[in-house]
């Protein structure tokens, strides 16, 4: 088997948001099947740049699936065609000889495009500063053992608490819903004592905010499940249901 391998790009090219974009198709002969695919992009913007060419826009940070950073649409698939992959973790060994990739960035209202595969996803830190913290004084760090935390609950929290904020649930979800998002950030606080206090408000806000930047609504399609690079469980969506409803019949916070 050769160490390298030839690939056609279809790439979308779009210079700012008013920028109407469109596919523009690229050739590469020599990529390594060791390579990321991120450092396939790399090898793209490379050639770009010898060729005097504006070099392809895209996100990237740790290249170690922890950020979030990262994040496109491959083939019609957020992050990939592999699961519990973040597209920095992909690699070109999964890849032909002689193959076709598409890369389209996240689409959707709340993720306006930036420049060809970049969007802005600040609107993901806007619903987070609504409700996604605990405000109450705790003064300093405690023993480990000071707040006793069943093993199932902390467990349960940690799962929630992996959701690294990359978007892929919205890129995938045909409504553009962050419904996955939004309930993880909720979830693994709502299983913890610390976040027991603030725990109705931050359900309302948070929700509240999520719509407010124009994300959909969750209709149990289950997509966003299937793209998760940590494969959170649409479980939290429906502990996150239960929570707004109880915390919405006892408020006057929610919108009319």
């Amino acid at each position: 088997m050769a160490d390298t391998i030839r690939l056609t790009l279809k790439v979308w090219r779009q210079r700012d948001p008013k920028d109407a974009g469109a596919f523009e198709t690229y050739q590469l002969d020599a990529v390594p099947r060791h390579a990321s695919f991120l450092e396939m992009l790399d090898l793209l913007n490379e050639q770009l740049i010898r060729e005097n060419k504006r070099p392809v826009a895209f996100e990237h940070d740790c290249r170690e699936g922890i950020c979030g950073t990262c994040g496109i649409v491959i083939d019609g698939q957020a992050h990939g065609p592999q699961r519990g992959t973040t597209t920095c973790q992909l690699h070109m060994r999964h890849y032909r000889d002689g193959d076709t990739i598409v890369l389209e960035p996240w689409r959707a209202r709340g993720f306006p495009i930036i420049q060809d595969l970049a969007v802005d996803r600040s609107a993901f830190d806007r619903i987070q500063a609504a409700g996604g913290y605990n405000s109450v004084n705790v003064g300093n760090a405690p023993d480990a053992n000071a707040i006793l935390v069943g093993r199932d609950q902390a467990a349960a929290a940690f799962d929630a608490a992996t959701c690294i904020g990359c978007g892929a649930c919205v890129a995938a979800c045909p409504n553009a819903s962050a419904m996955l998002f939004v309930s993880a950030k909720v979830g693994h606080m709502a299983m913890l004592p610390q976040g027991q206090p603030e725990r109705s408000k931050r359900a309302l806000r948070m929700v509240t905010q999520h719509d407010a930047e124009g994300f959909g609504a969750c209709t149990n399609t289950l997509e966003c499940e299937a793209a998760c690079p940590k494969e959170i469980s649409t479980r939290w969506i429906q502990r996150l249901n239960r929570d707004y409803l109880r915390a919405a019949l006892a408020s006057d916070e929610v919108p009319s």
